[in-house]
């Protein structure tokens, strides 16, 4: 299935404009808070007008720079559910950490278990083939075998580039060297084709069930 995300706010004007210039998405992937020069917060007026357009959304927490340490993993999963329930998000809906930067095993372990009570599911996004996240992630799951049930990723790689819906490429992510269901992949990035850039993604049927 096909769809975006967004760092800006969805507005109408940039909703056709996606539309006209790539097709429907079936999902369109927003932040869940406000960071400065980064994103803007996802919000109630907003989640309203895509459900209106038969628009899924795709939560993504991104608070955490340097994702280490079991006590910020606590804390970070811990203020997405909040945030969930305060836009109220559907119960079982999947939470995606975007995970770009410094990432340990003991942070994952974290955000796993904080999860795995609450109404909704853990997600981790990153990059599998560089960086601490695929050695980090497949080392979690060694000590938790609940990482491995209880998460789904989504890749930023491969990286073939952006496509309208009917050119998009055949689901085809990278992934960790161990046990991981990798359903969500971020194949283009930042087409400023709308003015405010788009990222395309394809995800598969099961991760769809699991959005808002």
């Amino acid at each position: 299935m096909w769809g975006v995300d967004s760092a800006a706010r969805v507005t109408s004007d940039f909703y056709n404009c996606l539309v006209e210039q790539f097709g429907f998405p079936s999902f369109w992937g927003r932040y869940l808070t406000t960071v400065p020069n980064v994103s803007d917060g996802l919000t109630v007026d907003e989640i309203q007008f895509l459900k209106e357009k038969g628009v899924k959304i795709w939560p993504i927490y991104n608070q955490d720079r340097n994702a280490v340490g079991y006590r910020s993993g606590v804390v970070a999963a811990r203020n997405a559910i909040y945030h969930a329930k305060r836009l109220n998000l559907p119960t079982g809906t999947m939470i995606f950490a975007n995970l770009e930067h410094n990432i340990d095993a003991s942070w994952i372990n974290a955000w796993v278990n904080t999860f795995y009570p609450s109404d909704y599911r853990p997600g981790i996004y990153g990059d599998p083939t560089q960086g601490d996240l695929s050695p980090s992630y497949c080392q979690a799951v060694a000590t938790d075998p609940k990482v491995r049930e209880q998460t789904i990723m989504w890749s930023n790689q491969r990286r073939p580039g952006v496509t309208k819906k009917a050119e998009a490429p055949a689901f085809n992510p990278q992934r960790p060297p161990c046990e991981v269901r990798v359903w969500g992949w971020q194949y283009g990035w930042d087409d400023p084709a709308c003015v405010t850039p788009i990222d395309t993604n394809l995800i598969e049927p099961a991760l769809f069930e699991l959005l808002a």
